[in-house]
């Protein structure tokens, strides 16, 4: 479970997405949900494909709101761990799921 200290965090890096790059906390989790329509994902990968399609915030961990807010609904789960090619020295990707 997040802290509220995190929780403030991720809403502050999320509002500065949205208000000094063109991202959207509602089109990148709109774009998560259908990238898994067809299976699971890790974090990294879902990001990597809505940077893709053009959902890029001024910092990564603008995601971070994109996720929570989508688990907080229900829609997705975490079922696991994978393998990280970013974030050297820290746990394993998160694997989602749609509920």
């Amino acid at each position: 479970m997040i802290d509220q200290a995190g929780i403030d965090g991720m809403e502050a890096c999320n509002t500065k997405a949205e208000e000094t790059t063109s991202f959207s906390t509602e089109a990148a989790q709109a774009l998560v949900l259908e990238l898994l329509q067809d299976g699971a994902k890790t974090g990294e990968a879902l990001v990597w494909r809505c940077k893709e399609a053009g959902h890029v915030p001024h910092d990564d961990r603008a995601f971070g709101t994109v996720f929570a807010g989508l688990s907080k609904r229900g829609l997705i789960r975490k079922i696991g761990y994978g393998p990280r090619h970013r974030g050297h020295g820290t746990a394993g990707a998160v694997v989602w799921s749609l509920t």
